[in-house]
């Protein structure tokens, strides 16, 4: 298995992989592939124990079969070897260029002297602001509704819903918000 060692670094020809004696026997065989097996049959808590064993820091998963890849990686790499010197330099590269933010950016503070208003919405967000108008063409005729706070007025008459418009310009009960185009994949 040879193969396996190689696929972190490249060996000249005639060189032993690390793990392995000069017969090719894997020098951490048996009890590597004991501790190994035994790792799905300790609690969370015992993998969490391995963990700071095997890594010197604590984790705060308690995913059993993260924490149980995780210790079996780590446990390969150190009789094995882990990645090579180029990878990790590329892996550094990479986490330079990278524009990681491990904490979300703290909320602003209002300057003095600025007040703010809390804007109550209704609670359907398939509904625009109160103010817009919502327009729908409908047999040759252009409908024009405007979104109240409490409601919608149509050709000067208020309405509690976009149902009741709908249900007085086709005469037919409809679900307002699809006649009005609002929903779910509406034609925009």
């Amino acid at each position: 298995m040879p193969g396996r060692a190689s696929l972190c670094h490249r060996l000249t020809v005639g060189e032993v992989p690390p793990g392995l004696n000069s017969e090719g026997d894997y020098l951490y065989g048996a009890w590597n592939r004991a501790e190994l097996a035994a790792l799905p049959l300790l609690t969370v808590g015992q993998l969490r124990e391995r963990f700071v064993e095997v890594f010197g820091e604590p984790t705060n998963s308690r995913h059993k079969d993260w924490l149980v890849k995780r210790i079996a990686w780590r446990i390969q790499a150190n009789a094995f070897g882990g990645l090579s010197e180029r990878a990790l330099a590329r892996a550094k590269e990479l986490a330079n260029e990278a524009d990681l933010r491990i904490m979300a950016p703290k909320q602003s503070k209002p300057s003095p002297g600025t007040t703010t208003k809390i804007v109550k919405l209704n609670g359907d967000n398939r509904i625009p602001p109160p103010g817009s108008v919502i327009t729908r063409k409908y047999k040759d005729k252009v409908l024009l509704v405007t979104v109240l706070g409490d409601g919608f007025e149509y050709e000067s008459q208020k309405y509690t819903s976009l149902s009741a418009i709908a249900k007085v310009v086709t005469g037919q009960h409809w679900n307002g918000v699809v006649f009005f185009g609002l929903g779910k994949g509406a034609k925009k």
